[in-house]
Parts: structure tokens; C-alpha cells; sequence
């Protein structure tokens, strides 16, 4: 199976998709931050670097899919090919950081690889509010997310709202973390495993 979690910058998907990969035994697909050579020149100066941003990340999610296809096991995805282009590329389009040209660069690249994509299983929402987001972000103090800008992440979650909301491509569980503390409090993990376990059991039961 092909489970993926979703959510804006800070609001917990990559912990959560560690904990989940060692409670069920998955293999972990995981967004290559710290290895994206654009990411700093990025959020220091957002219109000149968005478009290789955002093709460095589309090429990387698409591999990621292309792996999981051929795997036998069940992965989990740490951010989906959808929220590149329908939340952050867009986002970026409209804030007047990528022009019209490149954008549409990005749309006829991103259309072409959706021919070989399949939507996950199971669609896992991590919904954050922005003092959540911003305090996790302070906490794993990483240097060049300094420059995020606050209205960036506004303008991101609205998106996030608007894309989950006629999300149809699959199984989709939204999980609220405002109040959650997954790492500090076992039993707010063991919730969200409760939640995740009722609609794996439906998956289970048709692909049986």
C-alpha cells in the first residue's frame, strides 16, 4: 500500500512518518529538504529561485513514486506530488514569484508525470493552525527557515484548505494536530494510530 502524509511547512509530517514507518513496520519516503541545493537561495530571494525549487522537488516526488510503484512493501510518503504543484507552485504563481511562462513550464512537466501517477491508498491531513506551525518551525531551528514569512504561510494554508476540501482522488484522514503532541505524548500517537488503523482495515479488507 501507499499511505502519504500531507501538510504545511512545520506542522509535524515528517516526525509523525518516521513514527508511523517504525510502529508498522513501513519503509519511510521522505522529502529531501536537506539535500535540495536550492532551498536557502530560495527564502532569502523567493522570485528569482521558485522555478528551481519547484522542479528540483516535482523530480524528486516523481522518483519517489516510481520506487514505491516497484516496491512490494507498504510505504509511507512524507509530502505528495499534488501539494507541489496545487499548493506550492500555485501559491507561488499567485503571489507573482513565478511568471507566467515558467509556471506554465511547470504545469505541462507536472501534467506529463500525472499520467503515471496513482493517487495513495490513504491520504493522512495533518491540519495546523499558524501559531502551531510557526512554533514547530522555531523549535527545529533550521537556519533558513528564519526567513519564512508569515503571510507565505497564510497564503499556503488557505491552499491547503481549498485543495483537501475537493480532494477526490482517494481515502483521505484528516487529523487536527493544533492540540496534539505526538513525540511528548504517547497517547496522542496512540490516537492517531487508532484513527489510521480503522481505515487501513477497510483497505485490508478489499484488497483481500
Amino acid at each position: 500500500m501507499h499511505v502519504a502524509i500531507c501538510g504545511n511547512i512545520g506542522c509535524g509530517k515528517t516526525t509523525l512518518a518516521k513514527m508511523l514507518a517504525k510502529h508498522y513496520k513501513w519503509h519511510a519516503e521522505l522529502e529531501s529538504v536537506d539535500d535540495n541545493p536550492y532551498l536557502q537561495d530560495f527564502y532569502e530571494d523567493m522570485k528569482r529561485w521558485s522555478f528551481h525549487l519547484q522542479i528540483y522537488f516535482l523530480n524528486s516526488r516523481f522518483n519517489q513514486i516510481k520506487r514505491i510503484r516497484q516496491s512490494s512493501t507498504t510505504t509511507i510518503q512524507d509530502r505528495t506530488i499534488y501539494e507541489d504543484a496545487y499548493i506550492f507552485a500555485n501559491n507561488l504563481y499567485k503571489s507573482e514569484y513565478l511568471n507566467d511562462r515558467d509556471y506554465n513550464s511547470y504545469l505541462n512537466l507536472f501534467h506529463s508525470m500525472l499520467e503515471h501517477v496513482q493517487a495513495p491508498d490513504l491520504m493522512i491531513y495533518l491540519k495546523a493552525d499558524i501559531p502551531k506551525l510557526v512554533s514547530q518551525i522555531e523549535k527545529r531551528g533550521r537556519d533558513y527557515e528564519n526567513a519564512i514569512r508569515l503571510d507565505y504561510l497564510k497564503n499556503l494554508n488557505q491552499h491547503y484548505t481549498d485543495w483537501i476540501g475537493n480532494y477526490k482522488e482517494g481515502k483521505l484522514l484528516i487529523i487536527d494536530v493544533n492540540n496534539l503532541d505526538y513525540v511528548a505524548n504517547p497517547e496522542d500517537f496512540s490516537g492517531i494510530v487508532n484513527k489510521i488503523d480503522v481505515e487501513l482495515h477497510g483497505l485490508f479488507s478489499k484488497s483481500s
